[in-house]
C-alpha cells in the first residue's frame, strides 16, 4: 500500500488525519512501537479526537489492517482481471508488480504479516484482520492451482503461499537486491513442476 502524506487541509476530519498518520507511522515503526501520544501529535489532533473516532489503538490497528487487506486484493483483483481465465498469467502479474513494489524505497513487507509477529495472541483485533486476510489468499491461492490443472494443488497453493510469506520478510533483511526479486520465477518453477505430467 501506497504510503501517503497525512491529509492537513481546513477541511481534513481529525479521524481522517489520525487514520492517514497512523498507517504511515505503524507501517514504518510497526504497530506497538507506536503511542497513541506520537500519533496525535503527528495527526495534528487531540486523543479524545482519536477516541471518538477509534474506540482505542487496537481498533485504529485493526482498521488501518483492513485498509492495508483492501489495497491488497484491488491489486490482487487487477492482475486477475487484466488475463481472465488464465491463472497462471494472472498470478505472473500480481508478482511481478510486487516485486517492483518490493523494490520502491521503504517497503517493509506486508504489514499485515508483520501484524500477525507483533500480535501473537488469538483474539486480538489485529491479528484478526490478518489471519482473515491470510486464510483467502490461501483459498484464492487454491482456487488458482486448480484452474491451473496442476496434480496436487493444495501443495502449489501452500508453496506459493510460503513463498509470499518468505518474500516479504527477506526484502526486509535484504532489501532491493536480496532472494525476494526472484519471488515471480520462483513462483513460475514452482508451477511448472507441479503441471509436468
Amino acid at each position: 500500500m501506497k504510503l501517503k502524506p497525512a491529509k492537513s487541509g481546513p477541511g481534513a476530519r481529525a479521524g481522517d488525519r489520525i487514520r492517514d498518520t497512523a498507517t504511515r507511522l505503524f507501517y514504518r515503526q510497526g504497530i506497538r512501537a507506536v503511542g497513541v501520544d506520537a500519533i496525535v501529535r503527528h495527526a495534528r489532533a487531540t486523543k479524545p479526537s482519536l477516541y471518538r473516532s477509534f474506540r482505542s489503538k487496537d481498533a485504529l490497528a485493526a482498521a488501518y489492517l483492513r485498509d492495508w487487506d483492501s489495497a491488497f486484493w484491488q491489486r490482487f483483483d487487477s492482475a486477475v482481471a487484466a488475463h481472465p481465465d488464465d491463472p497462471r498469467a494472472q498470478l505472473r502479474l500480481f508478482l511481478h508488480r510486487l516485486t517492483q513494489r518490493m523494490r520502491s524505497p521503504g517497503y517493509r513487507g506486508c504489514a499485515l504479516s508483520n501484524a500477525a509477529i507483533e500480535y501473537p495472541a488469538v483474539g486480538h483485533p489485529a491479528r484478526l484482520v490478518t489471519v482473515a486476510h491470510k486464510r483467502k489468499l490461501r483459498r484464492r491461492l487454491r482456487q488458482m492451482t486448480v484452474a491451473m490443472g496442476a496434480r496436487q494443488p493444495r501443495l502449489l497453493a501452500d508453496g506459493l503461499a510460503l513463498l509470499l510469506e518468505g518474500a516479504y520478510a527477506s526484502c526486509q533483511l535484504f532489501h532491493r537486491d536480496g532472494p525476494a526479486r526472484a519471488v515471480a520465477r520462483v513462483a513460475e518453477q514452482l508451477i511448472v513442476a507441479s503441471l509436468k505430467n
